[in-house]
């Protein structure tokens, strides 16, 4: 006979001896007297115990001790029905106080949860509120990171449906991850929907979906944000109608009931299309383990603990430093991370009362068992509570847990291995043995094989593989590859891990490094204010891996790079409560800001930067209010950064920082790549406000896939840009270059931004390897080098003089204007993304052309550049009026204005009309008529 059944006969047949009276005195049979009585170890005992109890054989009652009595003879001798899913009541009075024939009622299945009453009660609240909605219940999305316990919040709504007779006991539970098919939307759609025979290749019969599986019961798609646009419509258009289709159909005409609940670990706003969003209207948001109160995570880490101590069936014992470490070592993966050190500890644990041959001994946990990474978040567990000396005493000296079960609704899940650690450690451990091995080399032997078991197990939930993912897009994978390498070998040297933002922060690094390199903007002259020692241990590991670097791609790194890596090195470990430079993203339109903080916050785990979107019929006064809500959110203390797009956006710095006394900074032209190099550099804790601005608009030129080496220069020569007021305005110069050396030649010409301060200096070092075809700034320095001044450039000269010198010819005519103005088009565009809020530059600057060719050619006149410029930035402006119907009034008489110029006008207005359905008022073209007047003086 087996044991289960030796024990279970026991009980029947004592049960039999009891009536009323003895049952409410005595109240059952323990496990231990049972295993007195039958010779079987207490423990074991206690195992089966708790497998009669979920097979619903016999109840245990929660006294001290814990009892256990036969469930048919609890009904018969207090004339009751039990329900059929009851497996332990606390109080065996609360049976007897109720009538004869009375169903004792469980608990509502929401009270099984830890912080019911706590970190999860509005959650519930949520959910009931969902589910209780007339008729059937109200759609719902669940988010929340990794591991935080979504599905098991999934399965217990579906109990929770059950309870209140809103579904059939027998209804059904359909689980399904979108992300499992996910690259392939035609087979995703077709096991959510079924197909028809012939739908696609391979369709040879008809199949159902799960929308039809669900039918009647509840349908949770995991990872919803991995479903296709395509698949969001068909769902959203099924929670509308209730109808569907195959695959292959083209009527919707099958119908189902079905509850919809989705899960997320992503920002749904980002991830999933609006119409899709607005048929959910319930979001139901589980907190990190970060952010459950402290009594709920001691009480997770005792279930968790129960369910080992239930497995191994061994009492465990855990100090309050380990309960400590695991508390603040918890990060990425929430209870799922959790769950796995709390495995790990107890395998190790268990480890060794394997060694001390003792098998009734029970496995100890304390901090000095802890592997490292483990046993140093008892250090981040100060950090977060220094301050609550409440939370620093509640948890115990030590907690015992015996292995008496515990009540639970999903006995398997997600973050189960599917294979029993404690079996794996006896099966090893028992071989190793009669080969010889010492203990100790088994001890040491198989910590490490359980280590590789649970890491490799665990490695899924972690969201790196999605991340890698993003990164490639960026950066080529060689640079990639080499980035994981010096985390190795940097965690190697230094003795501690390193978190992942590491790998992304270097991958960027090296990419634009490398882009600089190729252009030969890299500095080796700049030198970082280092904090820490060049004798320190980062130091040395920054310096070979500087070495490695220009070994691995042949360049010369300027010594700059050591200090930086060195300061990556100790800032990446740094806790988040230390000051950051905080970012604001503002762009126009519905998610284009939204869109690329998505992006930054997947790759770095950023919390410093957030998104503003400008809907074009959002205000400017309304803009401006946003943006400053938003900067007091992020902003740490060393100020903010804020990344515009274009218009009055780059205005605002001073605004906001007048009335919020916060000090900012404006980077025009955002896009995703400035984006992630500003929050790489904010992610340091020493970079300040100023540094990061310095370099974002002067050093950074995006990233690249292609290394250049030294040596390999510029063949065909470079040009040099120079601003007396500083780095910033060359390069602002650079750009308008660049743009006329790709339109008038395709000859290689690097372009090169410096300031007048050691302006010999800088031009020697750059001529050592290149050939300086010309300068190009406000004022000659007379360095006998071709030199073409600004004024050169906006009257039009300077273009034909720039294409004679990069074709080397040694006669040029300056007083031919008919060459193309590039420059032109290139100033009006960037003075209107700082003038215009609402207008496209690209597009309105040809408008804006047409329009002064119109005036030109109906005039008989032929301005110059600079008042072409003016004419068409005071156009732009008038445009932005009509749209916020705020024109200006002309208040002088109109009967002296020049009627052949008021023709002109309307005649040239009628562009405007025509190509963005936007009239000029007569107001408008009376003060257009001034200001054509003066410019006719300058003729």
């Amino acid at each position: 006979m087996k044991r289960i059944d030796k024990i279970y006969n026991y009980i029947l047949q004592n049960c039999k001896n009891f009536n009323k009276d003895t049952f409410l005195e005595q109240k059952g049979f323990s496990a231990q007297y049972i295993g007195e009585t039958l010779g079987i170890l207490r423990n074991n005992v206690s195992k089966e115990l708790n497998t009669l109890c979920r097979e619903k054989k016999i109840i245990k009652i929660k006294n001290r001790p814990v009892m256990y009595f036969d469930r048919k003879h609890i009904e018969d001798l207090l004339s009751i029905k039990l329900p059929d899913n009851l497996e332990e009541i606390s109080d065996i009075n609360s049976l007897i106080s109720t009538p004869h024939k009375t169903v004792i009622q469980d608990q509502s299945p929401f009270n099984y949860l830890i912080g019911a009453n706590t970190g999860l009660k509005n959650q519930i609240e949520q959910a009931k509120a969902a589910l209780m909605y007339p008729p059937n219940g109200l759609h719902t999305l669940i988010i929340g990171g990794t591991g935080v316990g979504k599905s098991l919040f999934a399965n217990i709504m579906y109990e929770y449906s059950k309870y209140i007779k809103n579904l059939p006991e027998d209804a059904p539970f359909v689980v399904f991850n979108c992300a499992d098919y996910a690259n392939n939307p035609q087979l995703l759609l077709s096991y959510i929907f079924g197909h028809i025979k012939g739908a696609f290749t391979g369709a040879d019969k008809e199949k159902e979906g799960i929308v039809e599986k669900a039918n009647g019961g509840i349908l949770f798609l995991d990872e919803i944000h991995r479903l296709p646009p395509e698949g969001q419509e068909m769902v959203f258009y099924f929670m509308d109608t209730g109808t569907y289709n195959k695959l292959g159909e083209t009527d919707r005409t099958r119908k189902a009931k079905v509850l919809l609940i989705g899960a997320t670990t992503e920002d749904p706003n980002s991830t999933l299309l609006n119409t899709f969003i607005r048929r959910i209207p319930i979001t139901i948001a589980i907190p990190s383990f970060d952010e459950r109160p402290i009594d709920d995570q001691i009480q997770l880490i005792h279930y968790l603990i129960s369910k080992e101590a239930q497995r191994v069936n061994k009492t465990i014992k855990i100090s309050a430093e380990a309960i400590k470490a695991l508390i603040g070592s918890t990060s990425y993966g929430n209870i799922g991370q959790l769950k796995s050190n709390i495995q790990l500890a107890c395998a190790k644990g268990f480890l060794n009362t394997i060694n001390t041959g003792n098998t009734d001994e029970c496995i100890d946990i304390n901090l000095k068992l802890l592997p490292p990474n483990i046993k140093n978040g008892i250090l981040t567990f100060g950090n977060k509570i220094k301050d609550n000396a409440t939370a620093w005493n509640i948890i115990p000296n030590t907690i015992t847990i015996l292995p008496d079960g515990n009540k639970t609704f999903l006995e398997t899940d997600a973050y189960e291995p599917p294979f029993n650690i404690y079996n794996i450690i006896e099966d090893k451990t028992s071989a190793l043995q009669e080969e010889g091995m010492r203990d100790e080399d088994i001890k040491n032997f198989i910590t490490t094989d359980i280590n590789i078991h649970l890491k490799q197990f665990y490695a899924k939930f972690k969201n790196d593989t999605h991340r890698r993912e993003g990164l490639l897009k960026i950066v080529d994978k060689d640079i990639v590859d080499f980035a994981e390498e010096i985390k190795a070998l940097a965690e190697s040297k230094l003795n501690r891990k390193l978190n992942e933002r590491f790998i992304y922060a270097t991958s960027l690094h090296f990419s634009a490094l490398f882009n600089r390199i190729k252009k030969k903007t890299v500095s080796f002259s700049s030198h970082i204010e280092l904090q820490l020692s060049i004798n320190s241990r980062e130091y040395e590991v920054a310096t070979e891996i500087h070495a490695l670097i220009e070994q691995r791609y042949n360049l010369t790194i300027p010594p700059i790079e050591i200090e930086y890596l060195a300061l990556l090195l100790t800032s990446i470990q740094e806790s988040s409560h230390q000051e950051r430079v905080g970012i604001v993203v503002a762009a126009h339109g519905s998610s284009t800001a939204t869109s690329m903080v998505a992006v930054a916050r997947k790759l770095f785990d950023a919390d410093n930067i957030l998104a503003v979107d400008m809907p074009l019929e959002m205000t400017p006064s309304d803009i401006l209010e946003t943006v400053i809500e938003k900067v007091k959110i992020v902003d740490e203390g060393k100020g903010v950064l804020l990344l515009v797009d274009m218009g009055s956006l780059n205005s605002f710095g001073d605004v906001i920082t007048e009335r919020t006394n916060i000090n900012t900074r404006s980077v025009d032209m955002v896009s995703t790549p400035l984006v992630l190099e500003a929050v790489r550099k904010c992610s340091l804790c020493d970079t300040d406000l100023n540094s990061v601005y310095s370099y974002l608009i002067t050093d950074f030129r995006g990233y690249t896939n292609k290394v250049v080496t030294d040596e390999n220069p510029s063949a065909d020569g470079v040009i040099v840009t120079i601003c007396s007021t500083g780095k910033g305005a060359a390069i602002k110069l650079k750009e308008l270059i660049q743009d006329i050396v790709d339109n008038i030649t395709s000859s290689e010409i690097n372009i090169i931004a410096i300031g007048l301060k050691n302006l010999s200096k800088s031009i020697t070092h750059i001529s050592k390897n290149n050939k300086i075809i010309a300068l190009i700034g406000v004022s000659n320095p007379n360095m006998e080098i071709p030199f073409i001044s600004l004024e050169n450039l906006i009257d039009g000269s300077g273009e034909k003089l720039l294409k004679s010198l990069i074709e080397g010819k040694t006669i040029i005519d300056t007083n031919n204007k008919t060459e193309n103005q590039i420059v032109l088009k290139n100033l009006c565009k960037q003075s209107l993304r700082e003038l215009i809020t609402f207008l496209n530059p690209e597009k309105i600057c040809s408008l804006l052309e047409d329009f002064v060719i119109s005036i030109e050619e109906s005039l008989s006149i032929n301005y110059e550049n600079p008042v072409k410029l003016r004419i068409m930035l005071h156009v732009a402006c008038a445009l932005e009026r009509m749209i916020l119907n705020d024109g200006l009034v002309y208040r002088e008489s109109t009967d002296t204005l020049d009627q052949n110029i008021l023709y002109a006008l309307k005649k040239a207005s009628s562009i405007f009309k025509n190509s963005l359905s936007i009239s000029l008022t007569d107001d408008e073209l009376y003060y257009m008529i001034d200001i054509l007047n003066d410019y006719q003086y300058l003729i």
